[in-house]
């Protein structure tokens, strides 16, 4: 009975709070802005308005075009799925779903720069070809530092891997762990369009990327796209969370409130972070993900020195 209540808690809790994480990192802009700002839970009243609109399509397009805010939206409900929130273990677990994890988010991708491309808008493909660059180098830093954890852990499974194992480390293993934190937090950013990469806001040509991929989406695919990303957010939070903040109170019901502040403090972070830097020129981002990287893959020589 307590597993069916603690999966129950967990979909709900993935279900409804990843909007709030994007109202947070807004109040926390518009107050580094001296503004008031958006309300908080403006993003639950954004997708609102879209699932209650109309789609436009292009008749240039194909089925592509359609299946990728679908396949966007699944792929983030399941990623949820495998992540453990809280200290309880994901609805779903096994040996190697790490491996999966890391698939689904590249599924999304994968999916999101077809549709792009599918328009046949050379605009459009500009940004599909920047995202997948980056994800080349993205995807290493995140899956060293998965090594990392598996090596601590001896499993490899997100339950086992972010498990107590984790708290138990940090003060013998903390080096490693920190690099990895880091490692995952640039990986976070350029993951979910976040500045210094990206700019959620921009509009600007040269600057697009992920907004460009997106924008012949209209109405209720679009709401599917701003929902999926916003749970491809909230999985990466959570992950973070998992790392940087492994307290346990033995009772799985009261280790929830610890989580969720846990995953509110990572949206604050970010708001700051993008208040306080600029968007890097295009040059530079490929430098800044060899360095996320380099610090996941020193995390290793750590452990095996």
């Amino acid at each position: 009975m307590e597993t069916f209540v603690l999966n129950t808690l967990h979909m709900v809790v993935a279900l409804t709070l990843p909007p709030l994480l994007l109202g947070v990192i807004g109040k926390t802009k518009a107050l580094f802005a001296g503004r008031v700002g958006p309300p908080l839970l403006q993003p639950y009243w954004d997708l609102i308005k879209l699932f209650q609109k109309g789609s436009v399509f292009s008749t240039t397009t194909t089925w592509v075009f359609k299946a990728g805010p679908v396949v966007a939206l699944v792929t983030g409900v399941l990623a949820l799925l495998l992540v453990p929130l809280g200290n309880a273990h994901g609805p779903v677990s096994f040996t190697g779903d790490l491996i999966l994890l890391a698939y689904l988010f590249g599924l999304s991708r994968f999916f999101t720069a077809s549709a792009a491309m599918d328009t046949g808008s050379p605009f459009e493909g500009m940004g599909a070809a920047r995202e997948v660059t980056y994800a080349c180098l993205a995807e290493p830093a995140f899956f060293l530092g998965l090594l990392v954890l598996a090596k601590l852990s001896g499993s490899l499974d997100l339950a086992g891997m972010l498990g107590s194992h984790v708290a138990d480390n940090w003060p013998k293993q903390g080096a490693s762990l920190a690099l990895v934190v880091l490692s995952w937090f640039i990986v976070l950013l350029v993951e979910n369009c976040r500045v210094p990469f990206d700019d959620p806001n921009t509009h600007l040509e040269l600057t697009m990327i992920h907004e460009v991929m997106v924008l012949d989406h209209s109405g209720p695919a679009f709401g599917m796209i701003l929902y999926g990303a916003a749970l491809k957010l909230f999985a990466f939070a959570a992950l973070i969370v998992h790392l940087a903040v492994p307290l346990a109170t033995g009772n799985p019901f009261l280790d929830w409130p610890v989580f969720i502040t846990g995953t509110l403090a990572v949206a604050v972070v970010i708001g700051v972070v993008e208040s306080t830097m600029a968007r890097l020129p295009l040059p530079y981002i490929p430098i800044l993900l060899a360095a996320a990287c380099l610090l996941s893959a020193f995390g290793i020589i750590l452990l095996v020195r």
